[in-house]
Parts: structure tokens; C-alpha cells; sequence
């Protein structure tokens, strides 16, 4: 744990740092979009703090490499590495996007190719952990990574419309993500803990860390398409990571939860992403529009619409992100009895929590009818 917490502390603190000097830099340079009609915000504000975390993507992995902790993931580097130059193809096709707004088809083929390096590289879907089922051909793995890298990645983009909402909805994720990770390899392979799933995952955290100070509301700047992309990218690839890694099924526990909990995870923490994501695209689609057009009609915009501030919008979607993140741990340590009990006791305050601003206006008015 201390070798974890040591690679997200320095790359917390270079992150933290590169993001002040592209601050400092795109103010300099006058490097920030107009404001658009869809934009939330009423300042200026430059959107290229994808570099920095992406900084601290390299620096996070540099600094792994050279602690005799990582040694067993550093013996076939070509993964990791793999991971960092799917990571660059995507800053690149994500700072083009922030800078002159590409063409939706020119994005996708950008992401596609990220995608495709990350899978040539050595992270794919080779198995599932269930029983040992293969997938099949390396096409049909090579695509299902490709498709399943795709989507996160724009999930966590599709989310980027409020000041720290897609870092705080990752970096929750992530943190149970990562306690899954580090339980599962501790009874899998009680004399090794260290995965590269782990690693990845440490270092994601380091990375938000050290960018949600600068990013939190006010924001002083955005994570942009290259930063929001660079997280799904992450995000799939440590989930990726654990189930070509380690099998879930020879965890202690002897029902099949803990073997789909790999699988479920990253799909469950980013439900409200990828809901939003799949509502988009078929509203775009029936309009006769790109699937990548923007608008003004994401679940965090009709959150704004119902009565939530802005900050309240945010907070809306880290409670979900909770509720999700730590019923799906809690299966570690309780039978599904007790665990639904608390899952249903939560559900019921997120609701209340998500249509509070409407329980409110109609209590305010019923109280003023009745006067």
C-alpha cells in the first residue's frame, strides 16, 4: 500500500504543478475557447488541462518503473508503455478537438486508433472471469477491447459539462476500483499485491488529485476532450487489466459475485455516463444529427433544469457514484441479503436527494396556495 500511495502522492504533486504552468501558460498565450451557448460557465476559461495530467500520466509510470516495489510489472513493460502512447494519440486527437473542434468522424478515427494501440499492445480481453470462458479469436478480442475502450472513453467525456464532475465521478470510481483490486490481489497472490491494474489505478487517482484543486468550482481551467478521454481510456484499461490479469474466480468467496464484480464495476460507476450517453446519441439521431453534436440536455444539465446549483448538480452524481461504488465492495464482506438491504435504505435517500429541489417547490407551493 505505501508503494501505492507514493506513486499517486508525486503524481498528485507534478499534476498539481503541470496544470498551474498550462494555467499560467494558456493565460499568457490567450489559449481559450468563446464561450458557447451550451457552456455553464461566464469567464473564459482554457481547456487544455489534459496536458498536464497527461504529464502526470508519464511522470506516475516513469517513477513505478524506477521503485523495486513495480520490478514484477516492469519485467514485460510493453503493456504500460502501450498504455502511455494510446494515452498521447488521445491528447492529441482531444487537444485538436479543444482547439478547433473536429469533425465528429475525424474524433471517432482518432479514438479508434487509440484504442487499437492500447489493444496491438498487449491490453485486451482475453478471457472472461467466469469459469474460464474464452472469448474467442484474437479479431473478436481485439474488437470487444476496442469497442469497450471507445465507450468509456466517451462516457466520462459525455459528463465533462460541470466544474469537477467528471474528475470527482472517476476519481470515486477509481478509489473502489482500486480497493477491489488490491483485496482481490491479496487473496490471489497473498506474497505479491501489486498489479498492473493497481499501478494504473494509483496513478489515476494522482492525477485527479493534483488537477481537481484547479478544476474545482470556480474552475480555473478544464480538463477538456483530451482529459475527459484520457480518463475513460485509463479507466477502461485498469478494468480491462483485472480481468485478463487475475481471475476473480479463485477468490475465497464461494458464489459468483466476486467473479462478475471485475465486469461490473466499471460499467455500474459509470451508469449515469453511459446512460447519458446512450439518451444523447438517440436524441441526436432522431433529430437527424451527428451523435457527437453538442446540446444542452445532459442528465447534469436537466439536474440544473429541475433546481439543483451547479455544485448540487456535481454532488448529485458523486452520491450515485458512491452508492454504486461501495455496494458492489460491500459483497466482499456480507451476504447479498444484507447488502440489498443497504443498497435498497441508500436508494431510497439518493432519490430523495436527486428530486429534493422539486420537493421543495411544490411544498413551497401548496404552502402558499393554502395562505
Amino acid at each position: 500500500m505505501r508503494a501505492y500511495f507514493l506513486v499517486a502522492l508525486i503524481t498528485a504533486l507534478v499534476t498539481y504543478l503541470a496544470t498551474w504552468a498550462v494555467r499560467i501558460g494558456a493565460k499568457k498565450y490567450n489559449i481559450h475557447p468563446a464561450i458557447r451557448e451550451r457552456d455553464v460557465h461566464k469567464n473564459p476559461t482554457p481547456r487544455i488541462g489534459g496536458i498536464a495530467m497527461f504529464i502526470g500520466l508519464i511522470v506516475g509510470v516513469w517513477v513505478a518503473g524506477n521503485l523495486g516495489w513495480f520490478d514484477s510489472l516492469y519485467r514485460d513493460s510493453g503493456p504500460l508503455w502501450s498504455v502511455v502512447a494510446a494515452s498521447a494519440v488521445i491528447i492529441v486527437v482531444g487537444l485538436l478537438d479543444d482547439l478547433i473542434e473536429l469533425d465528429w468522424t475525424a474524433k471517432m478515427g482518432g479514438q479508434l486508433v487509440a484504442a487499437w494501440v492500447l489493444a496491438t499492445g498487449g491490453i485486451q480481453i482475453v478471457s472472461l472471469p467466469i469459469g474460464g470462458i474464452t472469448v474467442g479469436s484474437f479479431g473478436v478480442s481485439l474488437a470487444i477491447t476496442v469497442f469497450i475502450v471507445v465507450l468509456v472513453m466517451n462516457a466520462v467525456n459525455f459528463i465533462d459539462g460541470l466544474d469537477g464532475l467528471a474528475a470527482g465521478v472517476v476519481g470515486i470510481g477509481t478509489i473502489a476500483f482500486f480497493i477491489y483490486t488490491y483485496l482481490l490481489a491479496q487473496q490471489t497472490s497473498p506474497t505479491d499485491y501489486f498489479s498492473s491494474a493497481g499501478l494504473l489505478s494509483a496513478i489515476v487517482l494522482g492525477m485527479i488529485g493534483g488537477f481537481l484543486p484547479h478544476n474545482w468550482r470556480p474552475a480555473k481551467i478544464f480538463m477538456g476532450d483530451s482529459g475527459a478521454m484520457l480518463l475513460g481510456l485509463l479507466m477502461a484499461t485498469s478494468a480491462i487489466n483485472v480481468t485478463g490479469s487475475i481471475d476473480p474466480a479463485t477468490v475465497t468467496r464461494t458464489d459468483l459475485l466476486p467473479a462478475l464484480i471485475p465486469l461490473a464495476l466499471p460499467v455500474l460507476i459509470l451508469l449515469l455516463p453511459l446512460l447519458d450517453l446512450a439518451l444523447a446519441v438517440v436524441r441526436r439521431l432522431r433529430r437527424g444529427q451527428s451523435p457527437f453534436a453538442a446540446d444542452r440536455e445532459h442528465i447534469h444539465h436537466q439536474l440544473q433544469d429541475i433546481g439543483h446549483s451547479h455544485q448540487g448538480a456535481v454532488l448529485v452524481f458523486y452520491h450515485w457514484t458512491t452508492l454504486v461504488s461501495l455496494t458492489l465492495l460491500l459483497f466482499f464482506w456480507f451476504e447479498i441479503p444484507i447488502v440489498m438491504i443497504i443498497f435498497g435504505t441508500w436508494l431510497i435517500v439518493a432519490l430523495v436527494h436527486t428530486y429534493w429541489p422539486v420537493f421543495r417547490k411544490r411544498y413551497a407551493f401548496r404552502k402558499a396556495t393554502r395562505g
